[in-house]
Order: C-alpha cells, then sequence, then structure tokens
C-alpha cells in the first residue's frame, strides 16, 4: 500500500530553502519517492482545524519506504537545513 508524506511549510529564509529542496528531492526519489504535489496553488475551501500555508506531497511504494527516506544517513543533514529554514508540520499518510 502506498504511503504519502504530506508536508505544510511556512519557508522563513528562501535562499538557503531552494537549497534544500535541490538536495531532498534525488534522496525521496532513491527511496522511491514521487512528487505530487509541491507547492502549487491552493484554494482552500475549509479551514476550521488548520490553515495550510504550502503544502509538499510525495508519495512514496510504502510506509517503510516513505520511513526510511526519512530516517536516512543522506537526508538528514538536508533535514536539518529545512528545520533551520522553515517551520513544517509533516506527517505520513497511508494510501488506501
Amino acid at each position: 500500500m502506498s504511503a504519502f508524506i504530506i508536508v505544510d511549510t511556512k519557508i522563513n529564509n528562501p535562499e538557503p530553502y531552494e537549497t534544500y529542496k535541490q538536495l531532498a528531492k534525488p534522496i525521496a526519489e532513491k527511496y522511491g519517492g514521487v512528487y505530487r504535489a509541491r507547492g502549487g496553488a491552493m484554494d482552500i475551501q475549509q479551514a476550521q482545524l488548520w490553515s495550510p500555508t504550502r503544502m509538499v506531497i510525495v508519495e512514496f511504494p510504502d510506509r517503510q519506504s516513505a520511513q526510511a527516506f526519512l530516517d536516512s544517513a543522506e537526508y538528514a543533514p538536508v533535514k536539518k537545513l529545512r528545520e533551520d529554514n522553515a517551520d513544517c508540520t509533516l506527517f505520513i499518510l497511508d494510501g488506501a
């Protein structure tokens, strides 16, 4: 069953965050990740629980692959770059 990493990101430092985006994508792809949405325009229909900022959706073959990407040694320094330059909510969602 596929799994999705879903991230809502408020970018605080755009220049270093661009570096994060360039570095993260090939690592995610190594673990089978396919970007389905990456900061596209949103038409928010209802926001009672949460007001999203900038959404990223990456599909992985399964939860284990998504978690392996997040826990990987090669992603660790890239993750730090994200954490230092953006505020995020990130979760893994199982597919149907």
